[in-house]
């Protein structure tokens, strides 16, 4: 049988880790004056990337100006009414507790109870009942728009409001089928 050398899957040839002989390595200049040097002979060229540079958003200008006079609406929150604030200030402290103390009663933080009585709050009924709960007394809520009034011809039970064809089913109700009798 003939003698043949199978590859051993070693490969034995020296490897060049790190720097190469140093031919074609690139110098890249440090210095403003060896940037400039550079571009005078030839050797660097630069680009001005449109936007690069300078310290302005990218999106300020007229578009933000055009929102604002779109926003001309007053869009403010309502805020606690001072009768409210005053009235949860004067219960707590007849029961002699600290706002942390409500505040913990009520399962709410203690910034919460300080915003309700300074007036900065925007109203939740569900923390003011909590809070009237806790210090078992009614407090003035904030001012509900009046429902629209009827007219009086609606209100004496007009043909406006009858079903049509017979009046049979009495008065329609909002919607829904006619009252049984």
């Amino acid at each position: 049988m003939p003698n043949i050398a199978l590859p051993s899957g070693q490969d034995w040839d020296a490897v060049n880790v790190g720097r190469t002989g140093g031919s074609n390595r690139v110098v890249v200049p440090k210095t403003a004056a060896g940037i400039s040097a550079a571009k005078a002979s030839g050797k660097l060229a630069t680009e001005r990337k449109f936007g690069a540079g300078g310290n302005r958003s990218a999106h300020s200008g007229a578009g933000i100006n055009a929102k604002r006079l779109e926003e001309s609406d007053d869009l403010k929150h309502a805020k606690v009414d001072r009768s409210l604030s005053k009235a949860i200030m004067q219960a707590r402290t007849a029961k002699k507790m600290t706002q942390k103390d409500l505040a913990t009663a009520i399962n709410e933080k203690p910034q919460v109870i300080g915003l309700y009585e300074s007036g900065k709050a925007i109203p939740n009924p569900q923390i003011i009942s909590k809070i009237e709960r806790k210090l078992g007394c009614k407090l003035p809520r904030p001012g509900k728009k009046p429902a629209p009034k009827e007219t009086a011809g609606t209100a004496a039970g007009g043909s406006a409001s009858r079903r049509p064809g017979g009046g049979t089913g009495g008065l329609v109700r909002g919607g829904g089928p006619p009252k049984r009798k």
